[in-house]
């Protein structure tokens, strides 16, 4: 990263035994003074990946050839940040609560945004259950989510699919987190939701995640709700990511020594960038 510009080189199909290499090349091609306006993305779409990726990167450097580093698959770390910074928002301004001790459901949850919301909401205290069509993957999931990116301090719980209309009883908050154009949260299971608060959206694509919700609600109310719970839908979030990404990738040009970004860091910058806007 340069001043006044941004000139990205890509390295596509990157396979985590040449990061070293890589990085290397990088950091040895020019001085340690010229090294403050390199940065390096971590994109592609596995999370696991990318975070092994981003500490292999770490290990590659040394003082003074240093430079900073942000992963953020398929955007996923930044998307997953903003949606469950605005849910916590909405919580507490709608709500008067948090996250902490509420029940969610991450419907879809097994893709690379699902886990990072469901890793985000149990950091921050919720009780997580990731959702998806088959029991076994969804374990697995969520047994790779607490133990490599909750070190073993959280336990996010699996569902399957099939048994929605028995979890959703006592779900406080709804993460639509799968496939686009695919409905998650039907009108059916909004009206027996007697616990809801919020439900979330995080693709734009039509029909909605969530019955009813259009990507630009910004807790709007839903539709059919008994419990009044609202909906945030998915451009609602988009922006809060794009400025988070945004945020990011310009601190990594602004601090003295090198730092390296990942899902946590972009929870925290969600959270200032809302607390900022209000």
């Amino acid at each position: 990263m340069r001043a006044g510009g941004l000139a990205a080189i890509p390295y596509i199909n990157v396979e985590p035994d040449v990061v070293c290499s890589l990085v290397q090349d990088t950091i040895f091609s020019r001085s340690p003074k010229g090294l403050k306006n390199t940065g390096i993305f971590i994109g592609g779409r596995d999370t696991q990946q990318a975070m092994d990726m981003l500490a292999s990167a770490q290990k590659s450097m040394f003082t003074p050839f240093e430079v900073s580093v942000f992963a953020d698959p398929s955007g996923a770390f930044t998307k997953a940040a903003a949606m469950v910074a605005v849910v916590e928002d909405k919580l507490n301004t709608e709500f008067d609560t948090t996250l902490e001790d509420k029940t969610i459901l991450a419907l879809g949850g097994t893709g690379p945004v699902g886990q990072i919301v469901s890793v985000l909401a149990a950091q921050a205290g919720a009780n997580v259950t990731i959702i998806g069509r088959q029991l076994d993957k969804a374990q697995r999931i969520a047994d790779m989510c607490n133990q490599k990116f909750g070190a073993g301090k959280i336990s996010i719980a699996a569902g399957v699919d099939t048994k929605k209309a028995e979890y959703i009883k006592t779900a406080d908050v709804v993460f639509a987190t799968g496939a686009a154009g695919i409905e998650l949260l039907s009108a059916e299971l909004v009206t027996s939701a007697t616990q809801l608060k919020v439900a979330a959206d995080v693709n734009a694509v039509p029909p909605s995640g969530v019955v009813g919700l259009d990507a630009f609600d910004n807790g709007t109310a839903i539709v059919g709700s008994n419990s009044g719970a609202i909906g945030v839908g998915a451009l609602a979030i988009g922006n809060v990511k794009y400025q988070v990404q945004s945020m990011l990738l310009k601190k990594m040009t602004e601090v003295e020594k090198p730092i390296f970004l990942h899902f946590e860091h972009a929870f925290a910058t969600a959270r200032e960038f809302i607390q900022a806007a209000k």
